[in-house]
């Protein structure tokens, strides 16, 4: 992943910062030693001491790490492959050290001033102990890194996992409404051919709403509310003119006003489906507003004692799931059924400034 590939650079970033200012410190011990036992010699020296915890790192960062402890979790064979190569680096040392004092006369003394000596004058149990503790901080930044990326990539799964399950919600909801609509023309054709003609017009044109705009994450709201509208119009079609059916809006709205797509058509497909009646008095009042910062639609409808499918309130459930996956707890939908002939649904929802 792209996180991955900036996480080891900044990783490999902070090792090279360290091990520069590590190669450092001998030039300017040198510098602020003044003129006593001042050469490039003892640099070199200086450096040669620091070579086996270089090589040490090297070997644990590219290979031992990676493999054993990040890719496998082996941490047994870690630790001992870690024991190993450390002993192994620092006994090579302590050989190549000693055949090179037999050869170096004792007047040569080492790279040692006023007491202080370079990084590797020390028993060889330190230098194990040392080399234990750097690849330990190794081990311990790495997987720092590696947790950060792992809860990187966790949140990118998350989020492309909940993208898929909002559109597949989506999609749960076209079917539904089509297969409505669809049937509401059907009925249409035996009453008039020209009104048909209009409403199929109509139908082809929240076709292209719900193929082209819906599959964004947002639509403003003023085309959601024209959705809204060409429904109604093909459901005034289908009804008598003795059903209340009211749609109130604000005349202007601001194209920032923007609102996720297809959720507020699901309470008015419901009203229609549940609340008119042929032979009773039945209403349907929608009413949407909204602020700088929220969105509200009401809608109203007559209630109607009738027997309930199974699968009743599918759209309702399928709307629940999309707004607790969009904005958690950051919504209030509320359902009012406590009077016996009024059926009110209330959804207020944050606004989305960017359509």
């Amino acid at each position: 992943m792209k996180f991955s590939k900036k996480q080891r650079i900044g990783e490999n970033l902070l090792y090279v910062l360290v091990w520069t200012a590590i190669i450092l410190v001998p030039v300017l011990n040198s510098q602020m030693l003044g003129g006593i036992h001042i050469s490039f010699g003892n640099i070199l020296t200086a450096w040669l001491k620091i070579s086996p915890y270089l090589l040490i790192f090297i070997i644990h960062n590219g290979l031992i790490a990676p493999k054993l402890l990040i890719e496998k979790h082996r941490y047994i064979w870690y630790l001992v492959a870690n024991l190993l190569t450390i002993t192994a680096v620092f006994s090579l040392v302590a050989i190549y050290e000693h055949f090179q004092s037999l050869l170096t006369p004792d007047d040569n003394e080492p790279y040692i001033l006023y007491g202080k000596a370079s990084f590797t004058d020390l028993a060889i149990y330190w230098n194990i102990l040392l080399g234990f503790f750097m690849t330990g901080l190794n081990a311990a930044i790495k997987l720092l890194y590696q947790s950060l990326s792992n809860e990187q990539q966790m949140e990118e799964l998350k989020r492309k996992n909940l993208e898929a399950e909002m559109d597949y919600l989506k999609y749960q909801i076209n079917p539904h409404f089509f297969m409505n609509t669809l049937n509401n023309i059907h009925a249409l054709i035996d009453i008039d051919t020209e009104y048909a003609k209009t409403a199929i017009i109509d139908l082809s044109k929240m076709m292209r709403y719900v193929l082209y705009e819906s599959g964004n994450q947002a639509i403003s709201l003023r085309s959601d509310i024209q959705f809204i509208k060409n429904y109604i119009d093909l459901m005034r079609i289908r009804y008598s003119n003795t059903i209340d059916i009211s749609f109130e809006y604000p005349e202007r709205i601001p194209d920032r006003i923007s609102i996720p797509p297809l959720l507020f058509i699901v309470f008015v497909e419901n009203a229609f489906k549940h609340g008119v009646s042929y032979n009773r008095p039945s209403f349907i009042h929608i009413h949407i507003s909204y602020t700088e910062n929220t969105v509200t639609c009401i809608v109203s409808n007559s209630r109607h004692e009738r027997p309930q499918p199974e699968h009743r309130g599918i759209g309702l459930e399928n709307v629940r799931k999309r707004l607790n996956l969009i904005y958690e707890d950051a919504y209030t939908l509320a359902i009012d059924e406590s009077m016996p002939d009024l059926y009110t649904v209330q959804l207020t929802i944050p606004v989305t400034h960017d359509a």
